[in-house]
């Protein structure tokens, strides 16, 4: 519940609004999460036929290439708005087939859900952190889908309640709260909420010494909300009908919005806008960038309309984040390394940028934080996070915080205030659960605060992990994450097994993103039942470094999907598992790594799931009215106006590919409200595939019709899911309880 948002992290404003799956955060009632007819719940799998979406004739021409697409009536050419009744139909149809065929593993669903719930700490809460004049903290009461947000007096005093989420969510389907900032003051509290999944929000402003909400209502808007002009003001980013966010906007609380003033408005589609405020709150940030670009503003923050301060134009594949302390500006910026350098610069010549730490083919710099006497780099490693600390006199000085596993994800957690003695961190890895840290800057000695506590019960000494390098077929060595039962063989010859046992096999691999090594207790669920659980740290995130990141996008992205293909064929030969026993997920970004894998190697899996999947690549990139096409054309090329790119994502579009074999059985998950994958790709997807495929192997597809890219809310509607996802790859394992 900090005031202050890190202007390092506006390197590309709102780029990060892309196929990346949201946070998964959101919550809501325990409802059901998929609305089917009571006769249609009664019939068994056996007697229901799964849907077949009418073909209807459709082709495109570009570049001299024609494409057949005769499933794009799913599409409902109102979107935003989903009221075609054939549409609805055929989704409601996909539904009752899932929960047909779901129905038989409905107890073992169920025993998973409960055994993943013991493992959560109902009453649980997050370590307070003091914030100027107060004290913050949130926690959940047991049993409640949602979080609570307090506050206390450092002086001393009662708690005060800020947000009951439960309650705003009451009688809600979906529900996430958003941002929230409160008023240098402490007297205000702006926070933004959604209510159906489309990730469009609405913000609202509590009086915290009344208890009242100011009549101001500032609706559809994404990013952060900032306090400037002396709290009299908030900074906000409304989204566009096509959900971009082109301006930064000021709203004087008590005037009508109508009278907001645009401080800031970006031309480009591709680009996004966000704001954020200076280490010292005295400078407003306004950034914009896309996937590759960027640039960044300054204004006042007592006067937000003043004339802003450009640091630096805009240049192509130039990316920069800034923050200021003392009147210098200081930069993040790969403009003369891949990995970046950290730069300062007189606040009266922004743009002049002097190193102060070089950018290096080993180190790769990913963010800083400026604090009162002592700055802070972040950075990965070989692949393993650093955090270190640096003297403002001499920051080539460094020192280095130490963690006790050869293999975890460390970061700096919420460091709210300017003049910190302790910094607040996060640690956990595959087999240490997570942990909070204080780390005391002059001692250089951590503290634990609080290890994330698993009532059920959890013995780290049972498992072992494990970090392997694999050869891909063009020779690069991708670093995979595995954990596992130390007595795996045990459990697997208890349980029948015979031979290599399963191994579930994750990734994502777009957009940068590097999926962390980090400790998950629902992962138990299938490694105490003898799975090794693998993460195969691709091309296309930046584990290790801005290249490993570039090697995946654009006219490269194929690496990703031949990574994953070949970590896998990898495990096997080395043994952790065996042909038909890899089971694989990945979701939005990583959806479309399922299909694209599953084109290629379909024989190595037993059962994939492919949640939100980004499987219509094509269609997608060529519609640039879709809310997020024009600022994606970076990641993945523009197929509008390069044939060339036309070609290449052509060849490994996921649906675009599927032809007749045999594929393995799968899973797939859709939100009706989603605006990052719409719906109509995995339903598009799904048609085809129950169209060609040769096997009679298990597809099915749920549409949550209340909810967008991060699936069901709630926590316990979020683990019912998971629950559900486990089941079915048990069961399609061979490995459910016997009916």
């Amino acid at each position: 519940m900090t005031r202050l948002v890190s202007a390092a992290a506006l390197a590309t404003a709102l780029a990060a609004a892309t196929f990346a799956p949201a946070a998964m955060a959101a919550t809501s009632q325990d409802s059901a999460h998929v609305t089917t007819s009571s006769a249609a719940a009664a019939q068994t799998s056996a007697s229901i036929k799964p849907p077949v979406a009418e073909k209807r004739p459709h082709s495109y021409t570009r570049h001299g290439i024609t494409i057949e697409d005769p499933y794009d009536w799913l599409y409902d050419k109102s979107y935003p708005v989903v009221d075609d009744k054939d549409v609805l139909d055929h989704l409601k149809a996909e539904n009752a087939y899932f929960e047909a065929h779901m129905a038989a593993q409905a107890p073992f669903t169920e025993a998973l859900f409960t055994e993943m719930r013991a493992r959560i700490k109902e009453d649980d809460s997050t370590v307070p952190q003091k914030d100027g004049d107060y004290i913050y903290w949130s926690e959940f009461e047991e049993g409640a889908q949602y979080r609570k947000h307090y506050r206390k007096p450092v002086a001393g005093g009662e708690p005060q309640l800020l947000i009951d989420e439960n309650e705003l969510a009451k009688d809600l389907e979906y529900f996430r709260l958003g941002a929230a900032s409160i008023s240098q003051n402490g007297r205000y509290l702006a926070f933004s909420t959604d209510t159906n999944g489309s990730e469009r929000y609405t913000a609202r402003i509590k009086d915290l010494e009344t208890g009242e909400l100011l009549p101001d209502v500032l609706e559809n808007l994404r990013g952060d909300l900032v306090w400037v002009k002396n709290d009299t003001a908030l900074v906000y980013g409304p989204s566009t009908e096509e959900w971009r966010t082109l301006e930064a906007k000021l709203h004087v609380i008590g005037t009508p919005v109508a009278q907001d003033v645009t401080l800031y408005k970006e031309e480009d589609q591709s680009f996004g806008v966000g704001a954020g405020l200076s280490a010292q709150e005295d400078w407003l940030i306004i950034a914009t960038g896309d996937n590759e670009t960027s640039e960044v503003r300054l204004v006042p923050a007592a006067d937000p309309t003043a004339a802003p301060i450009l640091v630096k134009a805009r240049k192509k594949g130039v990316e920069y984040s800034v923050d200021i302390r003392e009147g210098e500006v200081w930069v993040l910026t790969n403009d003369d390394h891949i990995n970046f350098r950290l730069a300062k610069a007189d606040l009266k010549t922004p743009g002049n940028w002097q190193t102060v730490i070089a950018g290096s083919d080993d180190f790769y710099l990913t963010d800083f934080d400026l604090f009162k006497d002592f700055f802070v780099t972040e950075g990965r490693l070989s692949g393993l996070d650093q955090i270190q600390l640096h003297q403002y006199a001499d920051p080539a000085k460094v020192t280095t915080v130490t963690f006790p596993e050869p293999s975890y994800t460390a970061g700096l957690s919420n460091n709210p205030e300017y003049d910190m003695s302790k910094l607040r961190l996060s640690y956990q890895s595959m087999v240490t659960p997570s942990t909070v840290f204080d780390y005391d800057v002059k001692t250089g000695k951590l503290a634990t605060l609080k290890t994330q506590e698993i009532p059920s019960g959890y013995d780290k000494s049972l498992y072992t992990t494990e970090r392997l390098m694999i050869a891909a077929r063009d020779g690069t060595m991708v670093p995979v994450s595995i954990v596992m039962r130390k007595d795996r063989a045990g459990i697997l010859k208890a349980a029948g097994i015979e031979g290599p046992g399963p191994l579930h096999l994750y990734a994502y691999g777009a957009y940068g993103y590097a999926v962390p090594p980090g400790f998950s207790t629902t992962r138990l669920s299938l490694v105490d039942r003898g799975f090794a659980f693998a993460i195969a740290h691709i091309r296309g995130g930046d584990d290790l470094g801005r290249r490993w990141y570039l090697q995946g996008k654009l006219f490269e992205r194929t690496n990703t999907f031949n990574d994953f293909v070949d970590v896998g064929r990898g495990l096997i030969a080395k043994g952790y598992t065996a042909e038909g026993k890899v089971t694989a997920s990945g979701g939005s970004a990583g959806g479309e790594l399922m299909g694209a894998v599953i084109n290629q190697d379909p024989s190595q899996y037993g059962a994939v799931v492919a949640h939100v999947p980004f499987v219509d690549v094509v269609n997608t990139m060529l519609n640039e009215k879709l809310p997020l096409t024009p600022g994606e054309w970076q990641e993945w090329g523009n197929p509008i106006t390069d044939k060339a790119a036309f070609a290449y994502m052509l060849s490994y579009s996921p649906y675009d590919q599927v032809v007749a074999k045999d594929y393995p059985p799968m899973l797939v998950t859709a939100g009706l409200n989603d605006p990052r994958v719409t719906y109509w790709e995995p339903a598009k997807w799904v048609a085809k595939l129950r169209e060609v495929k040769t096997d009679d192997n298990l597809l099915l597809m749920k549409t949550n019709m209340g909810a967008g890219h991060g699936g069901q809310s709630g926590r316990w509607n979020s683990l019912k899911e998971t629950a559900e996802e486990y089941a079915f790859i048990l069961w399609q394992m061979g490995m459910a309880p016997k009916e």
